[in-house]
């Protein structure tokens, strides 16, 4: 069964809407751009007790940026940490392999 956005909230998702640290919050720490508001976002998820179906549905439906589950979508895949705004250094040392 497929869900929308336009779907009637069951009424028990309703009975816990108070425990979605989301709730209530300031929308905007979901869609930061800046790296320390998407750990603080990723950490507030992991509390959550819809975390894993957020994850799921979003990764579904391939969201194209935000925190969804405790997880940080970029173009509608998961990626591990979000980089900062700016071109790297130039004499940044590479990665070890």
């Amino acid at each position: 069964m497929t869900h929308s956005a336009y779907d009637t909230p069951a009424p028990s998702f309703l009975e816990r809407v108070d425990e979605v640290p989301c709730s209530g919050t300031d929308g905007d720490l979901w869609f930061a751009s800046h790296p320390a508001a998407v750990e603080r976002a990723k950490s507030l998820c992991r509390t959550c007790p819809f975390q894993q179906s957020c994850f799921e549905e979003a990764a579904a439906r391939r969201e194209p940026w935000g925190v969804w589950g405790g997880e940080l979508f970029e173009n509608g895949s998961v990626v591990t940490f979000k980089r900062p705004r700016g071109r790297p250094r130039k004499d940044a040392t590479p990665l070890a392999s």
